[in-house]
């Protein structure tokens, strides 16, 4: 259940993409507080402070960005943290699915929240995530 219409909610997750609040976006995306774009990355080591940018050029400051990896949880390059750190973003690496879930955790609790999500690889269907919020 959504408190406002206007939060973000990732609905569902495939190897293919994301349903974001009723939109199927395909491929890697990053989460804004209001709204979805498609994110050049192909994998976690594409992920450079350059693809970062655009979450420390929002207002209100997003808090924190939870990055989703793919089917596992990855390291990114030290500096990208760093860089996200010195400007007042905390970063939190996990597993698209779980990656998922927090996103939609931390807007249920009103955090202003950005999300970098990869897409699991693999033949996975939309998975829903009605529960995990629940």
């Amino acid at each position: 259940m959504r408190e406002s219409s206007h939060a973000m909610y990732i609905d569902s997750y495939s190897s293919r993409g994301f349903v974001v609040n009723g939109n199927r976006v395909f491929g890697p995306c990053a989460l804004l507080p209001h709204s979805v774009v498609q994110w050049n990355v192909g994998s976690h080591q594409d992920i450079t402070e350059e693809s970062f940018s655009l979450f420390w050029m929002l207002e209100p400051r997003i808090e924190i960005v939870v990055v989703g990896t793919g089917d596992r949880t990855e390291r990114l390059q030290s500096q990208v943290l760093r860089a996200m750190r010195q400007r007042g973003i905390a970063v939190e690496v996990q597993d698209t699915p779980n990656a998922c879930a927090t996103f939609n955790f931390l807007c249920h609790e009103g955090r202003v929240t950005g999300a970098a999500l990869i897409p699991p690889p693999g033949g996975t269907v939309f998975t829903p995530l009605a529960q995990a919020a629940a």
